[in-house]
């Protein structure tokens, strides 16, 4: 009798549940056609916003106004244009070669230094775990492994490439030393190679 009695209310939940499904579907479909989602909104607002905006104002400076004024004086303001932007360019190859020992022309070139040497570093870690793998690795196919076991082909080829790239770290670093050997003898700043 009690299991009847259970039977029913386990049903008749069941169809209410049922029931309250297409409303609930209902209610969702509704909210999402009128479109209150928030997030949604605000982006919309903002993009209409943005659209809407005031556009900054152009400001004009000499620049801008210098090369119209030599162009209504004629041809005499165009020849002195000229005269100026080569007297400009030879200011500016004076100041890249005086800039060639300036401070930062250095810096740039320790910096340059030390991205190689960095770079190499990186790469002889890389080689090192190659190798590292490839000494404890196992080849299914039994030829290659007694071939492998024999000559050691791929292990030497991978030390030899170490080995190169530690002399490679060699000579970056010597280069780095003679760049403040450089430095010093030019008289620049010792911090500058910091």
């Amino acid at each position: 009798m009690r299991a009847k009695t259970w039977m029913k209310y386990l049903v008749s939940i069941a169809v209410l549940c049922l029931a309250g499904l297409p409303l609930y579907a209902q209610q969702q479909s509704s909210s999402q056609q009128s479109g209150s989602d928030p997030v949604a909104d605000a982006a919309r607002k903002a993009r209409e916003d943005k659209k809407n905006a005031a556009k900054p104002k152009k400001v004009y400076t000499d620049d801008d106004v210098k090369p119209a004024a030599s162009a209504a004086t004629g041809n005499t303001g165009a020849a002195a244009g000229a005269t100026g932007t080569t007297g400009q360019q030879k200011a500016g190859d004076a100041a890249e070669a005086q800039d060639a020992n300036g401070e930062a022309a250095w810096r740039k070139r320790f910096k340059e230094q030390r991205d190689k040497i960095s770079k190499a570093e990186t790469e002889l870690d890389i080689l090192e775990r190659e190798l590292q793998k490839s000494q404890t690795e196992y080849y299914p196919d039994p030829q290659k492994a007694l071939t492998e076991q024999n000559t050691r082909k791929e292990i030497n080829d991978k030390t030899a490439k170490i080995d190169a790239k530690k002399q490679e770290i060699a000579q970056l670093k010597q280069g780095l030393d003679d760049l403040e050997d450089q430095l010093r003898k030019s008289g620049g700043d010792p911090g500058w190679a910091r």
